[in-house]
């Protein structure tokens, strides 16, 4: 069974860092774009930040400049380093992947099980 398992999260006061690190596991044909989003209290699931298995990022405007998204394809992970964090970066952050389970099938969506961030003084 594939999972994406989440770590990183926490709390962190205004202008600091975090990581985020989010690994597929199981059994798998191939892992082809990774992904964070994340969702505040009363607001949309949003992408942050997305990269294909080529190694090319697209962020979301609101955190050009600030985050990084990266990835170890030998190791199917992803990690997002976020600097200069503000409070309006607080949200559960959601990994996601688009996961193919054997070399005849198409991709399929995974989704983590969301991990917090809260930026606060």
């Amino acid at each position: 069974q594939v999972q994406l398992v989440e770590s990183g999260g926490g709390l962190v006061q205004p202008g600091g860092s975090l990581r985020l690190s989010c690994a597929a596991s199981g059994r798998f044909f191939s892992v082809n774009a990774m992904a964070w989003y994340r969702q505040a209290p009363g607001k949309q699931r949003e992408l942050v930040a997305i990269i294909n298995s080529g190694g090319s990022t697209d962020y979301a405007d609101s955190v050009k400049g600030r985050f990084t998204l990266s990835r170890d394809n030998a190791k199917n992970t992803v990690n997002l380093q976020m600097n200069s964090l503000k409070p309006e970066d607080t949200a559960v952050y959601y990994c996601n992947a688009q996961i193919r389970s054997s070399e005849l099938s198409s991709s399929r969506t995974y989704w983590g099980q969301g991990t917090q961030v809260t930026v606060s003084s």
